[in-house]
């Protein structure tokens, strides 16, 4: 609701140039925020959060704020120098109304205020104030309390009741004049900027709500790159399914390290080396327009100094993760700087890995073969940063570094400070250099392996494909959509298990006991174990990067093992394969488990009828379901038989409650959280031994013993 001001004494010139510029961004919001979903409005949440960060890269601030209100607003509190309150001479306005109502205007233009920032086009704090339907801005500066407030980017004031600010409130625009109110005094020597605002849902949807993993995935990296920084995040919308679903929840981040702790946060594997820093400064001139004394546009050459930050590591798997950043900005994209930084890199090791030709066995089978970007890549886990004043981004949600200058300078620091490394003669440096090399050869070796294996196949006809393993009980059919293979724990389940089947479209494939851990071994041992093997071979689809989902042979892969212990830890092996090497099978959910039954009790039918069977899958059915009986009064064999595996079931028993799709119970495996997911592999399955004691010790108490088969 808008107020009183008639037509003509509120369509001012004033009001023309707030608007004129904001106007474009309510119109057309995705040339600024990227869309209008819930990524947009996180985009909105980053340039205000990111103006406070500025202010502590600057070393201005120590501690920010981000509360999420239960009325969908959102305040972020900083205790940097506060927005200048100021008049800015040329547009006779505050500083607070210039950053909040005028594209292109701040403290970031011309080198005055920030060396390097995060916020750059200076449209971040305009951007959000045009799409919300309230914004609130505090100013603590020279012992006084400063506030204005906007409606959709127009300054003015509203007339809260006593259920405090809201943007249903009545607003009165500012017709002659703009006023930045005092409202109170701040402590004296205290700075710093408060903004709370509600996002327009004439421009966000209701489904557009603020992520508080996101969020908090956001903070986080922030505290790695600002060391020293605290920053807390409040959740108070009390949404289902967040930490804050009970009540208030709080979580302050802070963290010294850098980069180096970042890397070793991101890292998901065993190292093969320690997490390296490769450090180093350039400057460069780039030609930008300035404005002259008369208004005009003239082009000048400028000097910028640019810092380079990386922190890297190895590790024994394959997995690649590479974050780059710009004043800690995140390019998921990449730009000039990760270009640079992948171009050293592969000079670098090249060079290394021609030097050690000899030790590294590189010969003439090797097919003349280079080491390409992915052999070098596999199992790296780097953190790329580079600081410099006015970088140019494409595009105002910054996914992409376009400085081109940037490229050579950070391919030059990774030239330099990567080959000190790798011809240290320090003695760990030596010995992870050897390691490394070693690694970086030995994936080239299963690239080509891998590339030759393929075209072999595609050579192969139909009629040539005999390789599979001579255990498989394949299938008739060749439809993949309706195709199973359900992996079968031992001999003596596989022959029950031929009977009971379908062999129109389930297959079987044996395995022999326990198999090899695959979260410790090395890729080679695991290729050299004869069940891995098997399974890769019999599913033909590849392994680990190699890995083409389209080329699997069967829709289903159902893992059948014993209800006890020993099947589960065998359903575990087999899991930890699955998750390490064919990944995308789980994430598509086509791995399944099985779910035997544990109990079949025999009811004795009516004068002339056969026996009831019925099946229990755990010891609280088998309880319930027997109440059940005595309360009809249904008599049933007092020996319930308790099947300790899936061998003591005959053909009709196992295709009626494990195999027969229209009877059988199957468990679908996922792993929504991939990051969860491999903590809990590497816990549960890796080498650190000390973390799975405790897990282990931890857990004994809610051990129920009866379900360990002694």
């Amino acid at each position: 609701m808008t107020t009183t001001a008639s037509p003509e004494s509120s369509y001012t010139a004033r009001h023309l140039s707030v608007l004129e510029g904001l106007e474009a961004v309510r119109k057309r919001p995705g040339m600024y925020i990227g869309s209008t979903d819930s990524r947009g409005l996180m985009h909105c949440l980053w340039e205000i959060i990111d103006n406070s960060v500025d202010e502590a890269l600057g070393g201005f601030a120590t501690t920010i704020e981000v509360v999420l209100h239960a009325d969908s607003s959102v305040t972020v509190t900083d205790d940097g120098r506060g927005i200048p309150v100021d008049v800015e001479p040329k547009t006779g306005l505050t500083g607070v109304e210039v950053v909040f109502t005028k594209l292109h205007a701040g403290g970031k233009f011309g080198g005055g205020s920030y060396t390097a920032s995060g916020g750059l086009h200076g449209v971040g704090a305009s951007v959000v104030n045009a799409l919300s339907a309230r914004l609130d801005v505090e100013v603590d500066r020279g012992g006084k309390t400063h506030r204005m407030t906007f409606h959709r980017g127009e300054p003015g004031t509203f007339a809260d009741g006593a259920g405090g600010p809201s943007p249903e409130s009545a607003f009165a625009p500012f017709v002659e004049r703009s006023e930045l109110a005092v409202v109170g005094r701040a402590t004296r020597g205290a700075t710093g900027t408060r903004v709370r605002y509600w996002a327009d849902r004439q421009i966000f949807p209701k489904s557009a709500v603020f992520s508080y993993d996101e969020l908090v995935t956001r903070v986080r990296q922030t505290t790695f790159l600002v060391p020293g920084l605290a920053i807390t995040v409040r959740d108070e919308r009390g949404l289902p399914g967040t930490p804050g679903a009970d009540g208030p929840h709080e979580e302050v981040f802070q963290h010294h390290g850098g980069a180096v702790d970042f890397v070793d946060f991101l890292a998901p594997d065993t190292p093969v080396t320690a997490t390296w820093t490769l450090r180093g400064s350039e400057t460069f001139t780039e030609t930008v327009p300035v404005l002259d004394e008369r208004g005009h546009m003239t082009p000048r050459e400028v000097q910028r100094d640019c810092e380079v930050d990386i922190a890297l590591r190895w590790g024994t798997g394959y997995e690649t993760e590479v974050r780059t950043f710009v004043n800690i900005i995140a390019t998921p994209k990449g730009g000039s700087h990760l270009t640079g930084f992948e171009q050293g890199l592969v000079k670098v090791v090249r060079k290394q890995v021609e030097l050690n030709a000899r030790r590294l066995k590189i010969t003439a089978k090797d097919g003349g073969e280079r080491i390409e970007k992915d052999d070098m890549t596999a199992g790296l886990t780097a953190v790329v940063t580079v600081r410099l004043a006015e970088p140019q981004f494409e595009g105002q949600t910054k996914e992409v570094l376009g400085t081109a200058p940037v490229r050579a300078i950070v391919a030059r620091v990774v030239d330099r400070e990567l080959s000190a490394i790798l011809t240290s003669t320090k003695r760990d440096d030596k010995a992870q250099s050897a390691l490394l090399l070693d690694k970086i050869v030995a994936e080239m070796r299963a690239r080509v392996s891998a590339r030759k294996q393929k075209e072999i196949s595609r050579r192969k006809n139909a009629l040539e494909t005999s390789s599979l393993p001579a255990k498989l009980v394949d299938c008739r059919s060749d439809d993949v959509d309706k195709s199973e293979l359900f992996i079968v724990e031992g001999d003596s389940a596989l022959g029950t298990a031929k009977l009971a089947r379908s062999s129109d479209f389930q297959a079987l494939l044996p395995i022999r006991g326990k198999i090899l851990n695959v979260q410790k071994a090395s890729i080679s041992d695991m290729l050299r174990n004869a069940e891995c093997a098997a399974i890769i071979q019999v599913l033909g689809a590849g392994s680990g990067r190699s890995f083409d989902l389209d080329a699997a042979r069967y829709g289903k892969i159902v893992l059948m093992t014993d209800a006890d212990v020993d099947g589960a830890h065998i359903r575990t092996l087999l899991l930890t394969l699955f998750y390490r090497y064919m990944r995308p099978l789980v994430e598509a959910g086509r791995v399944f488990a099985a779910v035997p039954p544990l109990h079949r009790i025999e009811v004795f039918g009516a004068r002339g009828k056969g026996a009831e069977y019925i099946y229990t899958y755990s010891e609280a059915e088998l309880q319930a379901t027997l109440k059940r009986l005595d309360r009809a009064g249904k008599r049933y064999k007092d020996d319930i038989q308790r099947y300790k595996g899936l061998g003591e079931m005959d053909a009709d028993q196992l295709a009626e409650t494990t195999m027969d799709p229209r009877h059988r119970t199957l468990r679908r495996v996922t792993a929504e959280h991939a990051e969860a997911a491999e903590r809990v592999f590497e816990l549960l399955m890796g080498t650190d031994v000390a973390p799975r004691k405790e897990f282990i010790v931890s857990g004994a108490e809610s051990l129920d013993r009866s379900r360990i088969d002694a």
